[in-house]
């Protein structure tokens, strides 16, 4: 069985799915994008174990990997290329993505935005990007961030004259937060002729985005205005950091009828290739099984028909009505610097809210203690700094989640106590 491929702006054939260099496998066994608090080591990156992934990956078919500056704590763009060089595929064979991520303040001169377009070739160990994307557009508001980042500074114009002389070959952006931002690029279309766009899609963000967040852009509008511009689509966040991988009894009730034997994450993927303007699924695949399941996903790729698109939405539905909290762990808003472990202690909270049995509060309070150790400060030392708060992709309020969380805790000890 082979790879499902797609076609990119420019017509280069492009794998269904790509490899997100977010999630790089560490020696201790988890993934290299979470912040642990002391006697951290970033090189803890396992790359023995990634040369290995990425040369299965590319054996299978796997020809696009997409990094950035940001990922990893600055780490996987140098260990993306290592990995890539040692796999013994010529550039040629594979297709490379990385970002204008140029989020601090100073960043924003120009200057700091051609050091960090060098610095990524250096450690990519190639003279040229085939798709360079400014990163997350709508993270702090079109004039807070925005123009700041890529139109005061001059930055855009300079990646139209990369690609003009060839130094990258397509230019795209991924959008995340103010929809001024997204507007603007479309409606200068035109001008900087968009080759590629990556957006957050999977079948909950489909219909359902803005019911999380009234800021959001549904995918399906995001996809559609896309479409029609005939600018290919790149998804990122097909499982939504995960959670629509895990195992929820409450999308299992809807999904498992239809294919007993077929996986949260198979189904997530499945439905995220089913739209054909979809040129590229990205995963952020830590594991050898992860890869493994997601190759067999693609290769080929089944769409899905009209009646698991039906049943996809019921899921949709009921997983948001167990009100979670969307937190796709992807710790932009890290590291705190009262010292909080902030996704472990939201992903706690949304494992308790999606169990099928509920637990009781004597074994939620023994869960939060190994799930968030004393040493990682817990919910009841947020002061409300607000420092997490803007840079969280998906808009969550974080204090107030915390004041929450911690709001909660103090009730389930009240309960053991009574």
């Amino acid at each position: 069985m082979s790879m499902t491929y797609r076609f990119a702006a420019d017509g280069r054939k492009v794998s269904l799915l790509g490899y997100g260099a977010m999630r790089m496998p560490t020696v201790a066994g988890g993934h290299a994008n979470t912040w642990v608090q002391a006697g951290y080591d970033s090189s803890a990156i396992d790359q023995d174990e990634l040369n290995r992934q990425v040369r299965m990956m590319l054996d299978a078919g796997v020809n696009y990997f997409d990094t950035s500056p940001a990922y990893c704590r600055g780490q996987s763009e140098a260990r993306l290329g290592e990995a890539l060089a040692a796999s013994g595929y010529d550039r040629g064979d594979y297709i490379l993505a990385t970002k204008l991520s140029n989020f601090a303040p100073q960043q924003y001169p120009l200057a700091a935005s051609q050091k960090m377009f060098e610095d990524s070739l250096r450690f990519l160990r190639t003279d040229y990007i085939d798709n360079y994307l400014l990163h997350a557009i709508g993270n702090g508001g079109f004039e807070g961030a925005f123009k700041p980042r890529y139109l005061d500074n001059g930055a855009l114009d300079w990646c139209a004259e990369l690609r003009a002389a060839g130094r990258i070959r397509n230019l795209g952006f991924s959008y995340h937060g103010d929809p001024k931002a997204f507007d603007w690029c479309l409606a200068h279309h035109d001008q900087y002729r968009w080759d590629f766009c990556q957006i957050q899609m999977n079948y909950v963000d489909w219909k359902h985005a803005k019911a999380v967040n009234a800021r959001n852009l549904d995918a399906e509008y995001l996809y559609n205005a896309l479409t029609e511009l005939k600018i290919p689509v790149v998804i990122m966040e097909p499982l939504l950091g995960g959670r629509l991988a895990r195992y929820n009894y409450a999308l299992a009730k809807e999904l498992a009828p239809l294919d007993p034997e077929a996986s949260l994450a198979k189904w997530a993927m499945r439905f995220c290739g089913t739209y054909p303007n979809v040129m590229c699924v990205l995963s952020g695949m830590t594991r050898t099984e992860h890869i493994r399941e997601n190759i067999a996903t693609f290769s080929p790729l089944k769409p899905c028909s009209a009646e698991e698109l039906a049943a996809l939405e019921r899921a949709a539905v009921a997983y948001l009505g167990q009100k979670t909290i969307p937190c796709n762990q992807c710790d932009y808003c890290m590291p705190c610097p009262y010292g909080l472990d902030i996704p472990s202690i939201l992903t706690f909270r949304n494992k308790i809210l999606t169990a099928e049995k509920p637990p009781t509060a004597k074994e939620a309070l023994r869960d939060y203690a190994r799930a968030v150790p004393e040493e990682l400060r817990r919910a009841d030392h947020c002061i409300g700094c607000n420092r997490c708060k803007p840079h969280c992709p998906q808009m969550i309020d974080i204090p107030a989640e915390l004041a929450a969380i911690d709001k909660w805790i103090d009730g389930l000890k009240d309960e053991v106590l009574k």
